[in-house]
């Protein structure tokens, strides 16, 4: 489903500002080597999770899902000079790619790459995080929002990505469909739950900005 005309889209890519020339290397490459290159986070989401983070200006950023890298140098580009951002993704293929990319961005001594089970990893991250970034497998999104919440502080901001799910989450539901249903019912908690002030945006797929009260 098309949320907005191509052409609204292509008008807001063009009248955004432009990604720097290393994720444009990495898109290609991107699209070159690595299968569904559909979920990379593209110039214009990017240029948003940009700019929050500018302005959130983190010291601990934590993603979940990594895939080829995009969104973290995105993310990495509004650290402090003394931040770090960790990141997470299950499948251990993509670190060298990420790691190359992670380097030519100059942020590479800030970005830390971590492969697994997110799950079994966030417990044994001691950081408190001003910033993170949801956008891996979508039935453990609410098992990611509970092991993140005790590692944020009043303030800090939970994203979560592809929270619209292709409209999906505003068609009939499939019976068979696990993940819209757990999208439906991750998007009906976090625009009620008591800890958290939310807003869903149209972008893209849908991303869900919450700020830890």
């Amino acid at each position: 489903m098309h949320f907005l005309s191509q052409v609204l889209e292509d008008y807001l890519t063009e009248h955004s500002q432009e990604e720097p020339e290393v994720l444009k290397e990495l898109t290609r490459e991107t699209h070159l080597k690595v299968i569904q290159p559909r979920m990379l986070t593209g110039r214009f989401q990017g240029r948003v999770l940009s700019v929050l983070s500018k302005i959130i200006n983190p010291k601990f950023i934590l993603e979940i899902g990594t895939y080829t890298g995009y969104s973290a140098i995105c993310l990495a580009e509004g650290l402090r000079a003394d931040g770090a951002l960790h990141t997470i993704d299950i499948n251990p293929e993509l670190q060298d790619m990420q790691r190359t990319y992670f380097d030519k961005s100059g942020y590479g001594e800030h970005i830390h790459q971590h492969v697994g089970d997110a799950l079994d990893i966030i417990p044994h991250l001691d950081f408190t995080f001003d910033l993170v970034f949801i956008d891996a497998e979508k039935k453990q999104y609410d098992n990611y929002l509970e092991a993140v919440l005790p590692k944020t502080r009043a303030g800090s901001v939970i994203l979560s990505d592809n929270v619209l799910w292709s409209g999906k989450v505003v068609e009939p539901l499939d019976k068979n469909d696990k993940a819209t249903k757990v999208l439906l019912d991750y998007n009906k908690k976090l625009s009620n739950h008591p800890k958290l002030d939310t807003v869903l945006l149209p972008i893209r797929d849908g991303l869900t900005l919450s700020r830890v009260k």
